[in-house]
């Protein structure tokens, strides 16, 4: 392979387009002048149809583990009991905020590599009739698991009074945000994941009932939403921002809006689905159902011919392509496939290349060209 050539099919941080960087590459503007108060203005709005929604979307020059923070700190009194489902590494995540700020939390365990069930979440509800609001995990980055957040949110707001809280970090801009149409109260993402730009900003969405209940005695001084609100009104940022990476919003969102909301999301399906059946085709175990399949990340689990780990660390130095290992219990059991963002159906095919020819050299029995073939036929039968 070429020196500096490499293939970064992680789940984020995910490539960013040539443009984007173009438009990151501007020449820096003051965050407090004019020309700024356009760009954030122009940028907010924009990122409303990719949340799905009408309400306001705050930037904020923070991973999105700091938005999670600012969901749960802004819109849940202190002391008040809220329920976490946890079905990976991420959900146990936001179980951790909410644990580490003196919630009372209610933890919804769910085997990893499934989706909760709308049924379990209407009965933990039931037995927990005090909850504040209810934390889903959208999609679980670490076990690609797509949640049915639409059904989830129905049934917290039929049993029940709670906030409904989204961590979208992994998904939003490749699925659909819905917002609005789920009646979510708080919906959060990431810039360095289907968003296409780099590491440094996350996205926060209020509805009107969560606006309600802010407040300003926050405990946090950086992530107290009342005060991004107030300057929002007048196209600034409470504290300094990444100006930068706010001109390359705007970029991200001018490439959606060309190649429009509805083909992105399609996109992403079908990258999916590519990558689902060239796994498959060489007999390799898929860690999640077809009904809990992730739009934007796949998980591959070991078999006795190979160690995950062993073929991320030869594909790495042979080709340059980056994958995911597993997180906390799935360590070195999986290998994870990003296919979000600012990827196509071709990336899918060098892909599945890569890994036949990785998996071939470690002595597993399997056939070149057999998983890129039925990868290869999926694309020709949808398009």
């Amino acid at each position: 392979m070429l020196q500096d050539q490499t293939f970064l099919r992680a789940p984020g941080p995910t490539p960013v387009p040539d443009r984007v960087k173009h438009a990151m590459n501007e020449p820096m503007i003051g965050h407090r002048s004019p020309s700024f108060a356009q760009l954030f203005a122009d940028t907010s709005e924009r990122l409303k149809p990719i949340f799905g929604t009408t309400q306001p979307v705050y930037t904020l020059t923070a991973s999105g583990t700091a938005a999670l923070e600012a969901a749960v700190t802004n819109t849940v009194p202190k002391g008040e009991k809220v329920i976490v489902v946890v079905a990976g590494a991420f959900g146990d995540r936001f179980a951790n905020i909410c644990e580490h700020n003196g919630y009372p939390t209610h933890r919804l365990e769910v085997e990893w590599g499934r989706s909760v069930s709308p049924e379990d979440l209407k009965n933990t509800l039931q037995e927990h009739p005090d909850a504040k609001a209810v934390l889903l995990t959208y999609n679980e980055t670490s076990t690609g698991v797509m949640h049915p957040i639409g059904e989830l949110s129905e049934k917290v707001h039929q049993y029940s009074e709670a906030l409904v809280l989204v961590d979208g970090v992994s998904c939003i801009g490749g699925v659909p945000g819905n917002m609005d149409h789920w009646n979510l109260d708080v919906l959060v993402t990431g810039s360095q994941k289907a968003m296409m730009l780099p590491p440094g900003l996350s996205f926060v969405s209020l509805s009107k009932r969560a606006e309600a209940k802010l407040t300003d005695g926050n405990p946090s001084f950086y992530l107290n939403l009342k005060a991004y609100q107030k300057q929002l009104e007048n196209s600034m940022t409470p504290y300094t921002p990444a100006v930068s990476l706010i001109q390359g919003v705007k970029e991200v969102s001018e490439m959606m809006k060309e190649e429009t909301l509805d083909h992105v999301f399609e996109r992403h399906h079908l990258m999916k689905d590519m990558t689902r059946a060239g796994i498959k085709a060489l007999g390799l175990p898929l860690l999640t159902s077809e009904e809990d399949a992730s739009p934007t990340v796949t998980s591959v689990k070991e078999t006795a011919e190979f160690k995950p780990d062993e073929l991320r660390s030869l594909l790495s130095k042979q080709f340059g392509l980056t994958l995911a290992g597993g997180q906390k219990e799935l360590k070195g059991k999986i290998f994870r496939i990003g296919h979000m963002g600012y990827c196509s159906p071709v990336d899918i095919l060098t892909t599945l290349s890569m890994i036949e020819m990785g998996l071939k050299q470690l002595g597993v029995e399997i056939e070149l060209g057999k998983g890129v073939k039925a990868a290869q036929e999926v694309y020709v039968q949808n398009v």
